[in-house]
């Protein structure tokens, strides 16, 4: 079952309360997103980390309920 996109923003804001989130549904299948995260949270962190917080805000969605997302973190 595909994931919605409300779904992926509260999952992330839960994990990262001042992230900015915006995502966008790149096919309209509800199942591959660009997602971009914005927070001072990652201020001092490498990309690698960056992107762990999030795949980790995601936990088990990722490779299943969410098939594939392209992902871009920025630092205030």
């Amino acid at each position: 079952m595909p994931m919605l996109a409300q779904n992926i923003v509260e999952l992330i804001k839960e994990a990262l309360p001042d992230a900015e989130v915006t995502i966008q549904d790149l096919v309209g299948d509800r199942d591959h997103y660009a997602v971009t995260v914005k927070s001072s949270t990652f201020t001092g962190k490498t990309k690698i980390q960056q992107h762990q917080m999030v795949y980790g805000a995601l936990g088990s969605h990722m490779g299943t309920t969410l098939h594939a997302m392209s992902l871009t973190t920025l630092t205030d």
